[in-house]
């Protein structure tokens, strides 16, 4: 909802032109614009009607928000505390529903050099995040046993990643010893990310 005596859309055209401001004036090295949001405490100034579906899609008053240059512009300005998502600007914080992760990781690039693989993903707002022991690679187990991977984005954000880029990362799985058990997993930039047991992701094959 938004606040008591202002119109929701008034509300959101305020937002939208204070989250402008805020990717102008503080735009990060690759002038992809991703202001300091951790250092901003605004009053909450209520709840507004939008949403980022399961699939990344962003929804405004139930309709799908069909600007990508919008939602990248709200993506900026995204913060999570605790299970709570919020956009939020140096003047005020408002909250909006997150079905899964805010992001989706939608297409993935190998390179492979002498220190090892390198993966890079693009997320749904085109940012590359190169998979380290920082933006790290988890895999979640559904309640139907299978496994569903999330890419670290920044921060308390992840990204999920999508289904046709799990059987890619399956494809160029590995199986290593860690703390005593056999993993199987993906490597990159020197880190190991483990899916499951290895006994297991053989069963399932």
């Amino acid at each position: 909802m938004a606040k008591q005596g202002q119109s929701t859309d008034s509300g959101l055209e305020r937002l939208t032109s204070a989250a402008t401001q805020a990717a102008n004036s503080a735009p990060d090295s690759s002038g992809r614009g991703l202001p300091p949001v951790h250092l901003w405490n605004p009053p909450f100034c209520g709840d507004l009607d939008m949403r980022i579906a399961g699939d990344g899609s962003w929804y405004y008053l139930g309709t799908p928000i069909g600007r990508p240059a919008l939602v990248r512009l709200f993506s900026t300005i995204l913060k999570r505390e605790g299970d709570r998502y919020f956009l939020v600007t140096p003047v005020e914080k408002v909250g909006i529903r997150v079905d899964d992760a805010p992001f989706m990781a939608v297409e993935m690039r190998k390179d492979s050099d002498a220190h090892g693989t390198r993966l890079h993903f693009r997320t749904n707002v085109d940012d590359w995040i190169v998979c380290d022991a920082e933006h790290r690679l988890r895999f979640e187990r559904g309640e139907g046993g299978g496994l569903t991977p999330y890419l670290h984005v920044r921060a308390d954000l992840w990204a999920k990643v999508t289904r046709a880029l799990y059987y890619e990362l399956v494809d160029m799985g590995e199986e290593r010893m860690i703390d005593g058990d056999v993993m199987f997993g993906v490597e990159s930039d020197g880190a190991f990310f483990p899916m499951a047991n290895a006994e297991e992701v053989r069963a399932a094959l």
